[in-house]
């Protein structure tokens, strides 16, 4: 009986359990063509790891790059623009705009591919861009059929079938030669054996493809016809196939067994609430893009922080009699008479200064053409200044709609001092009080009625589009540089005083053709509660923005002693249940000696948190910055995992047989049920009969990330201990 009649049940079992599948192999053993093959026939993605590899050679070789170059090979690895399907049956491959599906199967890219296969680093990276396109096929319910030198052992070692071809050199050089349009002769076949033999020479030096790993299929096909080694593959698909069924039902009756377990235990509502998955889990995330900007301007000192937090009805902005105290332009969602928009906030505006004040300044002039209408706020009680007088002829020349805010006027008997303001020739004074609110809904009123409905300089966001990242660290880490060169341009201020940033920062930035929220943050100093003023307000406003974030990059300064400070910064992200990147900046700055010492530092200091993903980088060079979204996507990926009931329970079962908890004073605490109640991060609750020991629970942690991954994100687990109801 051919494959082709249990076709229909194969698939039906694929779309309830999935399917990964990694075939191996020599050139020439028919893995390309099998797994092709295999990927049509069942209807699932297919990966060529190899056309990755090819493709980066010729990209080296189209840029003029030497291929034996180990670290401009690597550098090319991390950013060339590689664009490949995963449908078996448009298997072409692009580089950028160009289509290098032929090119790469060429006599002079065969000849260069092994220095770049034989490459560590380039491996590295291609090895986890690899695992990201298997997951993510895996996590979507489908299945993937990838193939590739060290796919079996090293890049899908948990593939739920893993096969290695091979055959004999004769079979594997004749079959060589036809991929490469070249007549089967003798001399065709002699032509390509030096090539090939060699080839493999070089890989094996990195790679094991000939001999296989424990739990992969050996299948020689030096004598089979394809239709033959189809047959044989698909009976190896079908038999694992029906272990998954096989392992799903024993998960579910072991799962019902431990549910039934629970039935003589008391549980609260929330117990039951969570047993049958009766609970919700999202994140809500306002939309703030598209929506008409209203920027508030002014001199040092005016009270624009003021005005904006009475505006928003809370204290968002910091606020400190000390001049000078907001330096960015930052955003907030504001509302207002039933309508929505962004309410900016900008740092003091003054001319012929220099260093922090000129950026400070610069920041404010931008904030003015990224804004709908300004709100140019006057102290009354000063009157207007000289420094007022050259601001208005910047904000004429932005032509931007403007309404002139008279501050401090908290009483009837200073609306005199207001009127003096017409003098600036930007029509009636609207007097306010920013710190009693006296006069905003008046202004507000006005505001709303030169406020476009719909904004022309703001960018559209949906609601559930970009992800939100929070840039975290202590102070001079390089926070806003690394803002400003992900963005491209000086977003934000940076200045060699640390503690420069203060108030939360957002940006929406595109790369890589994707938009993310980055948010700067001020550096979180080593004491909280013995910072004054407005450090003490930034740093609660840095918290603030880390919980509102679902990814933190954690900033180290890779050229100076890793502190107690950076392990806290760390651990407040972990505790923040924040998904977590750990960058190394200022690697420019690292020498041979400084790399072995900051090892040492991460192995001491981050031993606990080994699943977060570390990358060394320079934000003022933009060396090495295109790892950053490889890196937060995995952590995301991470961060939303959810295991089924029915294979945690499984999992717990297995890892209880082999390894029970410690006898504790007699008695040894039993695993009654475990759930995951909720994602972002993944946490779980486990019922027991007794208290689990901390290094027991830490031991599940582990097991659970070398079985299912969670790489990184913090992983919580809850203990509820319950006992016997009495009869």
């Amino acid at each position: 009986m051919s494959y082709q009649e249990h076709l229909p049940k194969l698939k039906q079992l694929l779309a309830e359990n999935g399917l990964s599948v990694a075939i191996d192999g020599p050139s020439g053993s028919g893995k390309s063509t099998i797994s092709r093959r295999l990927a049509d026939e069942l209807g699932i993605g297919y990966l060529d790891t190899g056309a990755m590899y090819r493709a980066l050679t010729w990209y080296c070789l189209d840029q003029g790059l030497p291929v034996d170059d180990y670290d401009a090979a690597a550098g090319a690895a991390d950013s060339f623009p590689l664009l490949m399907g995963n449908d078996p049956q448009d298997t072409r491959v692009y580089v950028g705009s160009t289509d290098v599906t032929d090119a790469i199967r060429t006599t002079e890219i065969s000849e260069n591919v092994s220095a770049i296969a034989t490459n560590l680093a380039v491996r590295d990276t291609m090895r986890r861009l690899q695992r990201e396109i298997i997951e993510k096929a895996v996590r979507a319910g489908s299945g993937m059929v990838a193939e590739g030198r060290d796919i079996t052992t090293v890049v899908a070692p948990d593939a739920d079938l893993r096969i290695l071809l091979t055959a004999s050199s004769d079979a594997r050089l004749a079959r060589r030669a036809a991929q490469l349009n070249e007549e089967v002769t003798a001399e065709a076949i002699e032509a390509t054996k030096a090539q090939v033999l060699d080839r493999d020479a070089k890989d094996s030096t990195v790679v094991n493809f000939t001999t296989a790993a424990d739990g992969v299929v050996l299948l020689d096909t030096s004598v089979q016809t394809v239709e033959e080694t189809m047959e044989i593959v698909f009976q190896l698909v079908a038999t694992t196939l029906y272990r998954k069924e096989a392992e799903a039902e024993e998960a579910d009756a072991r799962t019902r067994t431990m549910r039934n377990a629970l039935a003589d235990y008391d549980l609260t509502d929330e117990d039951e609430a969570l047993l049958s998955g009766d609970y919700e889990d999202y994140f809500d995330e306002e939309d703030q893009a598209g929506l008409p900007v209203l920027a508030i301007i002014g001199r040092p000192n005016v009270g624009k922080s003021t005005l904006v937090n009475r505006i928003l009805e809370r204290r968002a902005a910091v606020v400190q009699d000390t001049p000078g105290v907001t330096r960015d332009r930052v955003s907030y969602p504001a509302q207002w008479a039933g309508r929505d928009f962004t309410l900016v906030d900008t740092g003091g505006w003054e001319m012929d200064v220099k260093g922090l004040d000129k950026s400070v300044a610069d920041q404010a002039e931008i904030a003015i053409e990224m804004a709908d209408a300004v709100i140019f706020v006057v102290d009354a009680t000063v009157g207007a200044t000289h420094t007022d007088e050259q601001l208005v002829r910047v904000l004429r020349r932005s032509n931007k709609p403007i309404l002139l805010a008279a501050n401090k006027v908290d009483s009837a008997n200073q609306e005199a001092d207001a009127a003096y303001l017409w003098s600036l020739g930007l029509g009636e004074p609207f007097p306010v009080s920013a710190l009693h609110g006296r006069g905003a809904g008046d202004l507000l009123d006005k505001a709303m009625e030169i406020l476009p409905l719909e904004s022309s300089v703001a960018q559209s966001m949906p609601k559930d589009g970009p992800r939100r990242i929070a840039l975290i660290g202590r102070p001079n880490v390089g926070k806003s540089s690394l803002l400003n060169q992900l963005a491209g341009s000086d977003r934000v201020v940076v200045n060699d005083l640390a503690g420069t940033t203060r108030d939360p920062v957002d940006e929406l930035i595109e790369i890589d053709g994707r938009p993310w929220w980055f948010v700067d943050t001020a550096g979180v100093r080593r004491k909280m509660h013995r910072t004054t003023g407005a450090d003490y307000y930034a740093s609660i406003r840095t918290q603030a923005a880390l919980e509102k974030a679902e990814l933190a990059l954690v900033l180290l300064d890779a050229s100076e002693k890793m502190t107690e400070q950076d392990v806290r910064v760390v651990q407040a992200a972990i505790d923040a249940g924040r998904a977590v990147v750990i960058i190394n900046n200022k690697w420019d700055l690292v020498d041979e000696d400084r790399r072995e010492q900051l090892k040492f530092e991460h192995e001491r200091e981050l031993k606990q948190i080994q699943w977060a993903s570390r990358i060394n980088l320079s934000a003022k060079t933009g060396w090495h910055t295109n790892r950053i979204v490889r890196a937060m996507d995995e952590a995301l990926a991470g961060w939303e995992t959810r295991i089924s009931t029915g294979r945690l329970n499984s999992f717990l079962g297995e890892l209880v047989a082999a390894k029970p908890h410690p006898v504790r004073g007699g008695k040894q605490p039993r695993i009654l049920f475990a759930t995951q109640a909720s994602t972002k991060p993944p946490r779980f609750v486990i019922f027991t009969t007794g208290f689990l020991d901390p290094a027991y629970r830490r031991f599940i942690e582990r097991r659970l990330r070398e079985d299912f991954g969670f790489h990184g994100t913090p992983i919580q687990i809850s203990v509820r201990v319950r006992e016997k109801r009495r009869k």
